[in-house]
């Protein structure tokens, strides 16, 4: 059964940086997919970035050039680097792989 624990957020100020990471076990890693999500209080669960098994990258217009999504197949971990943070960026963050979610990590941009 795969399981996803995402790690790493907070509560940072506008133009700060996180990184955050996800951490999946029960799954041969290398060969799924993997997404980063996010939903902000009050709205729909939105893509933010993902990555094929092959490290072919895409990201949601509101995140490209900011964040950057990556993977280390040894370690069966994908990341979620993301800099010049936006209070608008503010939401919980979830990892995604062949449809099972993580329990998210909250990211918080205030000053």
């Amino acid at each position: 059964q795969v399981q996803l624990v995402e790690s790493g957020g907070g509560l940072v100020q506008p133009g700060g940086s996180l990184r955050l990471s996800c951490a999946a076990s029960g799954t041969i890693f290398s060969i799924y997919g993997m997404g980063w999500y996010r939903q902000a209080l009050g709205k729909q669960r939105e893509l933010v970035a993902t990555i094929t098994s092959g490290g072919s990258t895409r990201y949601a217009d509101s995140v490209k050039g900011r964040f950057t999504i990556s993977r280390d197949n040894a370690k069966k971990m994908v990341y979620l680097q993301m800099n010049s943070l936006k209070p608008e960026d503010t939401a919980v963050y979830y990892c995604n792989m062949m449809g099972t979610w993580g329990r998210g990590t909250q990211v918080t941009v205030a000053s």
